[in-house]
């Protein structure tokens, strides 16, 4: 029996051993991933140190939502009963992204204006505060007694989950950029990078708080934490406490979608493209032969579903029906909303999103023009770009502003005129009044269109039910707020456009080809 135990004894500690080789290489050394172009180790000291991380997938962040990109037609397929001809209808491609589940809510922008509160606390910071604060104002009217929702709708918290109105352009985008800052230094104190203490003193933070590109870019440093187990390596093998964006942990910004984007994420067409017969292979292009006209459909008619009928006689959107009609008449309302309602209200589309069509309209990111679908591009339509670079000063080096962020100033059109690509900086009026476009504006005196006009769609409370369509448009100065307009964010997708799991591209199996003699 001892012969026995001791001979197993010894097979357990060999095999031990024999694994022990396997998972660190031979003599102890574990095994480098290599360069398929140089041949050299990555992640090693001993060849320069090169440091890869291991492929990730992009994590879906807080509050967004998945939306495989693709093809569709962007614009008005029905007729244009107001004869606006701003929505003609064009054939455009959008690559994969995230989108907000629902619009931003009170209680969120509250959220926002408390970090200013608290690290922009001293006087000389007054006016930014005043500036991110919502318009209230927005809800008085002359023939109205609208002057509890003036006092109320914002900060009551019967209203913390309704949707934040009386924003801006220009604020809702600042509140995207606060948001990415926010989500990113969260990520950094979960992962042990920066000390989680840090968040208990946001007071008096200032110039001093943390933003994404100046913590990539050297200019911020955090009060560092005791990453677990760091598999982030500097040049000479040594763990290091800071991170890149090379190395997958951080997230994309948070942004305004663009008009294209919103527009099919409103849609919700991956429940207008039926999984083709097994005869037919695994793809479903160009099955979609009847498009919706509101986004919460999930067939045709949009009235009831498709099991029982239960959805008949139901609104299911947050709209007017007709003058004076909000809500129908007491005992049986038909959306149970005089004003907005709850964000997660209603039926959500077809990609999960709530309030796509009615509720509040929503701004996205694009400068209004009547033509633009005429004349921007095919793949990831947009119109609005002032391509930027990060400010150097005499010395050579970046600088961050008062508010913390890293400075930026326009590209000129000198830097720009020997491009192919593009040869101007501020591109926002490109094809738009030139002898190509043939579309002129006077600015002021014949139309109200200028630089400063943003797309909002989706209809809203006090819109009629033609506005609910995704691809109607309208207007507003970027500095200009509403009692009907709200907004939700965006977030690039990188990686594969299938969503995690996924590569982008047809992949194939490797097999043995049969070679001619």
């Amino acid at each position: 029996m001892q012969k026995s135990s001791m001979k197993n004894l010894i097979i357990v500690l060999a095999g031990a051993v024999l694994f022990s080789s396997c998972k660190n290489g031979l003599f102890g050394k574990k095994k480098m991933e290599k360069s398929s172009t140089t041949g050299w180790n990555y992640n090693d000291k001993n060849m320069g140190g090169y440091s890869v991380s291991k492929e990730k997938e992009q994590k879906t962040g807080p509050g967004l939502v998945f939306v495989q990109g693709g093809t569709f037609t962007m614009g008005a397929t029905q007729e244009d009963v107001m004869s606006d001809w701003n929505n003609i209808p064009r054939r455009v491609t959008v690559s994969s992204f995230y989108i907000d589940r629902s619009e931003v809510a009170n209680v969120h922008y509250r959220e926002y204006l408390y970090w200013l509160e608290n690290a922009f606390d001293d006087e000389q910071y007054s006016k930014v505060l005043e500036a991110a604060k919502p318009d209230t104002l927005v809800w008085r009217s002359e023939l109205a007694a609208n002057e509890p929702l003036v006092e109320y709708y914002f900060r009551h918290p019967s209203y913390n989950n309704y949707p934040v109105v009386g924003v801006n352009w220009k604020q809702a985008n600042d509140y995207c950029v606060w948001r990415s800052n926010r989500v990113n230094e969260l990520i950094l104190v979960e992962k042990g990078y920066i000390n989680k203490s840090q968040l208990k003193s946001i007071q008096g933070q200032a110039e001093e708080n943390f933003t994404t590109k100046s913590y990539l870019m050297g200019l911020y440093s955090p009060q560092p934490g005791k990453p677990k187990k760091n598999p982030l390596l500097d040049a000479n093998g040594k763990p290091r406490n800071y991170v890149k964006f090379e190395d997958g942990y951080l997230l994309p910004d948070y942004r305004l979608p663009t008009e294209a984007e919103w527009e099919y994420a409103a849609l919700g067409l991956v429940n207008q493209n039926p999984k083709p017969k097994k005869k037919e292979g695994q793809r479903g292009e160009e099955l979609i032969t009847n498009r919706q006209v509101y986004s919460w459909s999930q067939n045709v008619n949009g009235i009831r579903d498709t099991r029982h009928g239960s959805w008949q006689g139901k609104f299911l959107a947050n709209f007017k029906r007709g003058n004076g009609d909000n809500m129908g008449v007491a005992g049986g309302l038909n959306d149970n909303a005089s004003i907005p309602g709850p964000i997660d209200a209603f039926f959500p589309n077809g990609f999960g999103l709530y309030n796509m069509s009615g509720n509040v309209n929503e701004w996205v990111s694009d400068i209004y023009r009547p033509l633009s679908n005429l004349d921007v591009d095919g793949l990831n339509p947009y119109r609005g770009n002032v391509f930027k670079k990060y400010y150097k000063n005499a010395n050579g080096e970046f600088e961050k502003d008062s508010l913390g962020n890293v400075k930026m100033v326009n590209v000129t059109d000198e830097e720009s005129k020997n491009r192919r690509n593009y040869q101007r900086g501020n591109v926002v009026n490109y094809l738009d009044g030139d002898t190509l476009s043939q579309v002129a504006y006077n600015y002021g005196k014949s139309t109200l269109v200028s630089d400063k006009s943003r797309v909002y769609k989706g209809g809203s409370w006090d819109d009629r039910a033609y506005w609910l369509s995704p691809s109607t448009r309208r207007f507003l100065e970027e500095d200009q707020a509403s009692s009907t307009i709200g907004f939700r964010c965006a977030m690039d997708r990188v990686g594969s456009q299938e969503g995690n799991g996924f590569k982008n591209g047809n992949q194939f199996s490797k097999t043995r080809q049969n070679s001619r003699k």
